[in-house]
């Protein structure tokens, strides 16, 4: 399932205070930059977090899967 670009919009306007909050289309979904530095990914309706200490503090409640068959595990929120 293709991520639908209001979805995107969505998470773009929540977060809008943690900088300069972009998203870009890339492979067929969408990568999610703050300050032109990419922190996140957007795949199949979902918000994928790059999984660092500080997310992971913030989170609190990580749970962690793959936005694709065989690539890295990243923080789903």
């Amino acid at each position: 399932m293709a991520t639908d670009k209001k979805f995107v919009e969505f998470v773009v306007d929540q977060i809008e205070k943690a900088g300069t909050i972009t998203a870009k289309s890339m492979f067929g979904e969408y990568g999610i930059f703050s300050d032109g530095k990419i922190f996140g990914l957007v795949c199949d309706n979902k918000l994928f977090i790059k999984p660092t200490l500080a997310g992971r503090a913030f989170i609190k409640n990580v749970v962690e899967a793959t936005t694709l068959s065989g690539s890295k595990e990243l923080v789903s929120h």
